[in-house]
């Protein structure tokens, strides 16, 4: 079976996304300045390279509700996402989320799919959809935090930006006892670290 994989960037103290997150603010108070590193990078940096990765190779991603949207009740259906018309991921994406929605298929290969019966069936879908390319865990915090305490994450990439946010969505609260062994470490304007889960 393929590998399944979160990549995630987390502030200098841990945090994933910023306090009081919102429609307007889907990152919380100051949480872009998490991925300054993604955007204003230099050509064959190390976070070019990290950026790269985040979609090379995938077959399928497993993303929380909150990664779509910020609605927690019934659907909003004009809202497709907060990538426009064209998303980043290109592949087949399961939306975890308790509110039943026809699946959404945007420009570029990607269709959203909303699940309604747990992460152990996104993902088993996520894992027919992809065949032997890999199954990413695109987040936020708490979706990856659910698949690392069920023992279902592979790998964690995390890219640490030097930003403290003093508050907001900590990733790796309430995980478990997982091990994790370091693969890789390249720094840039952000550290990337890659580490294999073990349970």
């Amino acid at each position: 079976m393929s590998k399944v994989i979160a990549h995630i960037t987390v502030s200098a103290d841990g945090y994933s996304a910023g306090p009081n997150q919102s429609l307007a603010d889907p990152l919380g108070e100051r949480g872009e300045e998490l991925h300054t590193w993604m955007f204003e990078h230099e050509e064959g940096s190390a976070d070019a390279e990290a950026v790269k990765a985040l979609a090379d190779g995938y077959g399928a991603f497993v993303m929380g509700r909150n990664m779509f949207g910020s609605g927690r009740g019934a659907w909003d259906l004009e809202w497709t996402g907060w990538w426009g018309d064209n998303p980043p991921y290109h592949a087949p994406v399961f939306v975890l989320t308790n509110h039943p929605r026809e699946s959404v298929t945007m420009a570029g290969g990607t269709t959203f799919h909303f699940v309604t019966d747990g992460i152990e069936s996104a993902l088993k879908q996520a894992h027919a959809a992809a065949g032997d390319m890999t199954v990413g865990v695109a987040g936020g915090a708490q979706t990856v935090q659910q698949y690392i305490r069920a023992g279902l994450l592979d790998e964690l990439h995390l890219h640490i930006s030097p930003v403290v946010l003093g508050a907001g969505e900590r990733l790796l609260d309430d995980i478990g006892t997982p091990a994790f062994a370091q693969i890789k470490s390249t720094s840039g304007m952000a550290t990337h670290i890659s580490y294999r889960v073990t349970y």
